[in-house]
């Protein structure tokens, strides 16, 4: 089998060859079919992110393929079953060998290339701005970076939840997307007046920040009294620091939310959120935005995407 190895933090990935594993207890096989990019995926093969394996490790966070083997005395999937996976590592290969109660029977109208590209977007913005922000009808949600793969799902379900969806992006070209998903109002993010233009719109109540730097200073400038911050993540390479000084003045909350986080404290409220956003897309109401499909010996191609930011919604590497 063919799989991508991250020997040494810095250097780049290589693709290797090795044998397909044999399950053990408690996993399935699965042949992987497709793998969704993710910004942790470059952190990873930097040494940066929070939950990084000691090299050498195979990177990919979320996939998706059919269960082909099972490990002793492991009651299922079946083999045969579609499944979807967040796995955290071991993606990029055609074959995993995966715990079998993480893994999750695909609906069946759902192709593998969006099963790949929905679990960490999808799951992230549910999960955050339902549980975590309480987001409510009515209320003005700020998505930043809204054209990335999880900014656009914060749009699309910000729009869905009832929110007033306010989306900043770089340029005409992702500042379309990010309307085409829902958005009410755009501003590019590089407009020297940004934070004027928020407040002239009445203000945040909820703001869902994948970016940092700037357009974290930006929305909590912007913030109504009583708003609520939720911080996703620093795709800009640029952690803010927050003035609590702001925060005691506006009555203002900062949350930080990570997904994965959530499968070793509070499992049950991921695998709940995750058959919600199932049963939506199964009615028609979900659609990941996949901007690149690529074949699995063109990986260094679609990170170059995720680290030079031109890549919109999810880049995919189709496997089988």
């Amino acid at each position: 089998m063919r799989r991508w190895l991250i020997e040494n933090f810095n250097d780049a990935p290589r693709l290797t060859t090795c044998d397909i594993a044999t399950p053990k207890a408690g996993e399935a096989l699965v042949r992987v079919h497709a793998c969704a990019l993710n910004f942790a995926d470059l952190l990873m093969a930097q040494g940066k992110y929070q939950e990084t394996p000691p090299t050498p490790f195979v990177p990919g966070l979320e996939l998706s393929g059919v269960v082909t083997a099972l490990g002793p005395d492991t009651a299922g999937p079946a083999i045969g079953t579609r499944v979807a996976c967040y796995a955290g590592q071991g993606g990029l290969a055609d074959y995993a060998c995966l715990p079998a109660d993480r893994l999750l029977p695909l609906p069946d109208v759902m192709p593998f290339d969006d099963a790949a590209a929905f679990l960490v977007a999808y799951g992230t913005s549910h999960l955050a701005l339902s549980h975590k922000a309480r987001l409510a009808p009515g209320e003005t949600l700020l998505v930043s970076g809204a054209a990335g793969g999880v900014g656009l799902t914060a749009v699309e379900l910000g729009k869905r939840m009832g929110a007033r969806v306010v989306a900043t992006a770089r340029g005409p070209a992702k500042l379309d997307i990010a309307m085409q998903a829902g958005a009410d109002s755009v501003i590019d993010s590089d407009a020297p007046d940004l934070k004027q233009q928020l407040r002239d719109l009445g203000g945040i109540d909820v703001a869902y920040d994948a970016v940092g730097g700037s357009a974290f200073d930006t929305a909590l400038r912007a913030m109504r009294p009583g708003g609520r911050m939720l911080v996703i993540g620093f795709a800009s390479g640029s952690v803010p620091q927050i003035p609590a000084n702001h925060l005691l003045v506006k009555n203002v909350d900062v949350m930080g939310f990570w997904w994965g986080g959530y499968l070793h404290f509070a499992p049950r409220l991921l695998t709940d959120s995750l058959a919600t956003l199932f049963d939506w897309y199964q009615a028609g109401g979900l659609r990941p935005h996949i901007s690149a499909r690529l074949p699995l010996e063109s990986l260094p191609e679609g990170l170059e995407m995720l680290r030079s930011r031109k890549a919109t919604g999810k880049v995919v590497i189709q496997i089988a």
